[in-house]
């Protein structure tokens, strides 16, 4: 599960990167009941600004600049030194998307590219700490990585951040499904996964390996009803998955890929 006690390794933050900041906010306020207030505080900044949930924030919205790239979510973890992160990254074959930048009293910031091509971040707190909602209906609830090469993932992960790895085989024979644990916790911790794919599978980053995020959600049929109301897609489900919940693969208007799901009742 996912905490916002924020150890070092552990999601603490997401953030999304629109072509149409002002749709990406209606789409997901209708989709996960989000409220979205602009930077500018007064609906006149439309470059980006912060969703909550129930008065808390839970990830944070912006336009997309890079030429190129396509949108996404960024997930970030936090670390004690965004510095030393930054060499283990080079260090373990990884490159620098962009290098560690202060933001004054909210923290340190810093991107990244794995050696197989997955992008994520990390964050040094400051002042903020992470995000203030998770684990709960409408709010990160797991994190997953889609990789051609999930030994040579967990090799570059583990350096990096300390993660431990634990494998489960998929139902009907679909495959391995490695579940990532935070250095120095139980299993009950477990904030994620990540599953080996082809690259012919990874279409919609070009056959590079990406990251996404997992939205818990009171009803995954009436969130995916919403996703396609709404002019998103989805691309896989609703559908049960045992031991997990009832969810469902979908992409945003612009094409971001996310999923949502219900988790199943504990016991």
């Amino acid at each position: 599960m996912i905490t916002t006690d924020f150890v070092p390794g552990t999601p603490c933050w997401i953030d999304l990167g629109a072509p149409d900041v002002p749709a990406a906010a209606a789409f997901y306020e209708a989709v996960l009941g989000w409220a979205y207030e602009p930077m500018g505080g007064d609906g006149s900044d439309m470059e980006g600004g912060m969703f909550s949930k129930d008065g808390k924030t839970v990830a944070g919205l912006g336009k997309l600049t890079e030429e190129g790239a396509r949108s996404a979510w960024m997930i970030y973890y936090t670390v004690a030194d965004a510095a030393a992160t930054t060499q283990a990254v080079e260090g373990a074959g990884g490159t620098v998307r962009v290098a560690p930048r202060d933001l004054g009293e909210w923290g340190v910031m810093a991107q990244f590219t794995d050696p197989l091509g997955g992008q994520f971040a990390v964050w040094q707190p400051g002042d903020h700490t992470g995000m203030g909602l998770v684990d709960k209906p409408g709010s990160l609830n797991w994190t997953e990585l889609y990789t051609t090469d999930a030994a040579a993932a967990r090799e570059f992960y583990g350096t990096v951040f300390g993660w431990t790895f634990s494998d489960m085989e998929m139902p009907g024979g679909e495959g391995t499904y490695t579940l990532i644990t935070p250095a120095g916790l139980p299993e009950d911790r477990m904030q994620g996964g990540l599953l080996e794919l082809s690259a012919e599978d990874l279409a919609l980053a070009g056959g590079r390996p990406y990251w996404h995020p997992v939205f818990a959600v009171d009803d995954c049929d009436t969130a995916a009803a919403a996703v396609a109301a709404r002019g998103g897609s989805v691309q896989m489900g609703p559908a049960d998955a045992e031991g997990v919940g009832r969810l469902a693969v979908c992409l945003d208007t612009a094409q971001a890929d996310f999923v949502v799901l219900d988790p199943s009742p504990a016991g």
